[in-house]
């Protein structure tokens, strides 16, 4: 006795309507008249309808339907379709290969970001306005640094680091104060339980204080009430 799997089954070509609707559609392409091709396709379109109920907030969503029907019966098919049948070129249709940079990153930490930065501000011909690029390159090379390495950095380093990227081309004015960048350190585990713990201990006590406020003044208030 063998066994079907999945695995030696023909591969599914649109896997959300199952393999019940593509031997429906395998079933179909085999009929020997074109009417009988066509009522047994307006039933498969109509349970294709069913079984992906979210494509009918789709615009023509009926239209998407038979170009389904035509892609599971790897254009076979021969019905008359409401639409016209659509191209298997597009269909199968390979984007080109996406290109990835190829330069190497001399300071990993900072970005390719920071040297398109860099470049950008080279351009700039208004000192006034380069000085004013040059420092928020600065202020940004500043936080990637602390960010990546989780401490605290000088700014005279920063500072050399943007000279030694941008070849000297671009370098901050005297007396210019970089960002202050905080670094936080989490706090370990031990210590949150430990807060979490003396908070509970305090507002126990202060509903014990407010509990026992209340029956002081309740039974001074019975006290006060009796006659003698």
């Amino acid at each position: 006795m063998t066994f079907d799997y999945n695995t030696t089954r023909k591969k599914l070509i649109l896997a959300e309507y199952g393999r019940n609707v593509q031997n429906m559609v395998k079933y179909i392409v085999d009929l020997p008249t074109k009417d009988e091709r066509n009522r047994y396709a307006q039933v498969v379109i109509d349970l294709m309808g069913f079984l992906n109920p979210h494509l009918r907030d789709v615009a023509d969503f009926k239209h998407k339907l038979w170009d389904h029907l035509h892609i599971i019966s790897d254009f076979k098919i021969d019905v008359d379709s409401p639409y016209p049948k659509p191209s298997e070129d597009a269909i199968r249709f390979k984007p080109a290969p996406l290109s990835y940079p190829q330069q190497r990153i001399k300071y990993k930490h900072y970005g390719k970001t920071v040297e398109l930065m860099i470049s950008r501000a080279k351009a700039i011909e208004e000192p006034q306005r380069k000085q004013l690029m040059i420092q928020s390159i600065a202020n940004f090379m500043k936080m990637a640094y602390v960010t990546w390495n989780k401490d605290s950095v000088a700014d005279e380093t920063i500072i050399k680091d943007l000279r030694e990227m941008s070849n000297g081309a671009l370098q901050l004015e005297d007396n210019v104060n970089l960002q202050r960048i905080e670094v936080r350190t989490p706090a370990p585990a031990n210590n949150r339980q430990r807060n979490s713990n003396q908070n509970n201990k305090n507002r126990n006590n202060t509903n014990s204080r407010n509990n026992a406020g209340g029956s002081n003044r309740q039974r001074s208030n019975n006290s006060g009430g009796k006659r003698y």
